[in-house]
């Protein structure tokens, strides 16, 4: 009888970069410019973006070898501060944490075919790409793995390419890297504090091999090199991208425009070639779409194993996956590409998902306090590092709720909606004993 796959080392990485490289750092930089105008400032906001994330996933490292299972911040939340907490995290990373992503990469990468081939329609490439790739990760770990292994390498190589390309290229404008009069008014401005929101979004899935974890081969090796190596990997990607954008386009011709990258492609390879950058990105979505599907399900599964309500979504097939979490995920972010409710929703993701994430740095230091060891990893400049990240972190929940406060509270409507939930499966779990 053939063993359960596990994946390895190189899977974990693939979907911490694939998670985290996505739409945001192609679109993003053209609205941060509208109020950011040096070049030192804007790479700073992505510098900081990535420590930030770093900090982060030095801290998940540590919960992710004390507590080896499948689930990410749930496991945690719930095994540290009370499985409520747990399952309010849960409960938002299962219903739209993951499916509105993947819906906004799915149609964006519908939208990149279309520009190309305008005869394909949107949102039948975008439902086409989901149906597909759920199909791959509900039926085999192993072969999901390779899919994923493959896109992902993929990836980098197309981005490192187009990174020595704009190096390679000529400018006709002045650009300068060093620190300007107006920088520190800069950096220090309301208008800095609010992009990093949405740099962060770009970085969001730093923590995304902590979900797989009660799937990998070797936890205790593989999880903090995955988490640690794929941040680093992001974060110099992250900057050095930016850098080329400004360097080989003109800050005027980039201002409050989204597609960044097809602007600097027509400068570096022409009007000809650079049209090709869209398909090009409608590729690299692939990853992103195939990582979160991946990763999404074993948050449901795992409370599928926890709550007696939920048991069928703990399912699994012959080769270990929970196929029915694949399908429940997959059937969410469906009906959010055919209503067209994504883009709304993730502000309020975002800012739910941040306040778990805070909660689960936070829960770092009741480890240590209750003395839980394990004798693999320690965080890395504990306690400044889960200090930072809090700091950064929670600076930044403040400015959404400021200036996204709609938003914010629909985030928090639906953290009452996981709450209510909750406590009907309690009652249910309670009558079904009596």
């Amino acid at each position: 009888m053939n063993s359960v796959y596990k994946i390895g080392f190189y899977t974990a990485i693939s979907l911490v970069i694939a998670n985290m490289i996505g739409t945001g750092v192609f679109t993003s930089l053209g609205f941060q410019l509208l109020d950011i105008h040096s070049v030192f400032s804007i790479l700073i906001l992505w510098l900081l973006g990535g420590i930030i994330s770093l900090c982060g996933a030095l801290v998940y490292a540590e919960l992710g070898v004390t507590f080896p299972k499948s689930g990410g911040e749930y496991v945690y939340l719930s095994k540290l501060i009370h499985p409520f907490v747990g399952f309010l995290s849960g409960w938002v990373s299962s219903t739209v944490g993951f499916a509105a992503p993947v819906a906004l990469a799915s149609v964006a990468l519908g939208t990149y075919v279309h520009v190309m081939f305008p005869q394909i329609n949107i949102t039948v490439c975008a439902l086409s790409v989901v149906a597909i790739i759920t199909l791959i990760h509900a039926t085999n770990l192993k072969s999901g793995s390779g899919f994923q292994k493959i896109l992902t390498l993929l990836k980098i190589v197309f981005i490192i390419l187009f990174i020595i390309a704009g190096f390679c290229y000529a400018p006709v404008h002045s650009i300068s890297i060093l620190s300007q009069a107006n920088s520190k008014y800069e950096i220090g401005s309301q208008s800095f504090w609010v992009s990093l929101i949405y740099v962060s979004y770009a970085y969001s899935g730093w923590n995304a091999a902590s979900y797989l974890a009660g799937d990998m081969k070797d936890v205790k090796k593989d999880l903090p090199k995955a988490l640690i190596i794929g941040t680093l990997i992001v974060t110099a990607i992250y900057v050095l991208l930016n850098y080329v954008f400004l360097y080989t386009t003109p800050a005027s011709e980039l201002i409050g425009v989204l597609e960044i990258g097809h602007v600097s492609a027509t400068h570096i390879f022409g009007a000809f070639f650079g049209k090709f950058m869209s398909l090009a990105i409608a590729f690299l979505l692939v990853s992103s779409i195939s990582a979160m599907i991946m990763a999404g399900p074993r948050i449901i599964k795992s409370m599928g194993e926890d709550v007696p309500m939920l048991h069928f979504l703990a399912i699994t097939n012959k080769n270990n996956v929970p196929y029915l979490a694949v399908l429940l995920q997959s059937a969410i972010t469906v009906i959010l590409i055919l209503t067209s409710q994504f883009e709304s929703v993730l502000t309020f993701v975002g800012f739910s998902l941040s306040i778990f994430t805070f909660l689960t740095v936070l829960s770092i230091f009741i480890l240590r306090f209750k003395k839980i060891e394990n004798s693999s990893y320690k965080t890395w400049g504990y306690p400044f590092t889960p200090i930072l990240f809090l700091a950064l972190n929670g600076f930044t929940i403040y400015f959404v709720f400021i200036n996204k406060t709609e938003e914010s509270m629909w985030g928090l409507l639906n953290v009452v909606i996981g709450a209510s939930i909750y406590f009907i499966g309690k009652q249910f779990s309670k009558n079904k004993h009596v």
